[in-house]
């Protein structure tokens, strides 16, 4: 692929993104605007947008969100729910937690989903839930949330359900130097996707794709 190439696929990246903000509703625009204000750096627009969809392609009732301050996102997959199911927000800040709810709050007498909020750490909390009652689990933020949640996601997810690991290039980390495009950046976060997605492409019980949406989606599904 020569420069020209790669030039054009960065400009695509930037349309899809720009179009995806363009669309976003005002309440979106103004919480991501405010999550980012509080230090919670928000995911790629498109990205979230595509994983609203991807809940309504699916029908997926029950989910479980693993982030930090994922506002945004946690907007979007309430949406893709369509008016009912359950959300579970596993949060590893106390105000990224207390952010989520706030949102869910303003958004009461718009849905009949529910939303849990929990502020603990992913490899407490997971193995507490009951098997097979899953069907998509979402994974992002700290790097520290990714290998505990890929250790629970066979016995969580029902058969065909989904695990999507966010920023699988490790571009969005505030101390990245490249990510995984950059051999020589060794942040938690690039250390902890290049042994992720090797392990989760690896694993016999997972149909798996990296896809280059946003900053990179790795998604598996349970056989």
């Amino acid at each position: 692929m020569d420069k020209t190439s790669y030039t054009n696929l960065a400009k695509a990246w930037q349309y899809a993104e720009d179009a995806a903000a363009a669309t976003d509703p005002r309440t979106l625009t103004a919480l991501r605007a405010s999550a980012e204000s509080q230090g919670f750096a928000q995911d790629s627009a498109a990205q979230d947008d595509f994983l609203r969809l991807l809940v309504r392609m699916t029908g997926a009732r029950s989910i479980i969100a693993i982030g930090t301050g994922a506002v945004a996102q946690t907007y979007q997959l309430i949406d893709g729910l369509g008016g009912s199911g359950l959300l579970t927000a596993v949060d590893s800040s106390p105000a990224g937690a207390s952010a989520i709810r706030a949102m869910f709050n303003a958004l009461d007498d718009d849905t009949d989903a529910t939303l849990r909020v929990v502020n603990v750490a992913v490899g407490q909390f997971l193995p507490r839930l009951n098997a097979a009652d899953y069907d998509l689990i979402v994974v992002s933020g700290e790097a520290s949330n990714y290998a505990p949640a890929f250790a629970q996601a066979e016995r969580l997810l029902r058969d065909g359900g989904a695990i999507i690991f966010t920023d699988a290039l490790a571009f969005a980390a505030p101390d990245a130097r490249g990510g995984l495009l950059n051999p020589a950046d060794r942040s938690p976060k690039a250390v902890t996707l290049r042994a992720l997605i090797d392990e989760v492409r690896g694993d016999e019980r997972f149909d798996t794709a990296l896809v280059p949406v946003g900053t990179g989606l790795l998604v598996g599904v349970k056989r």
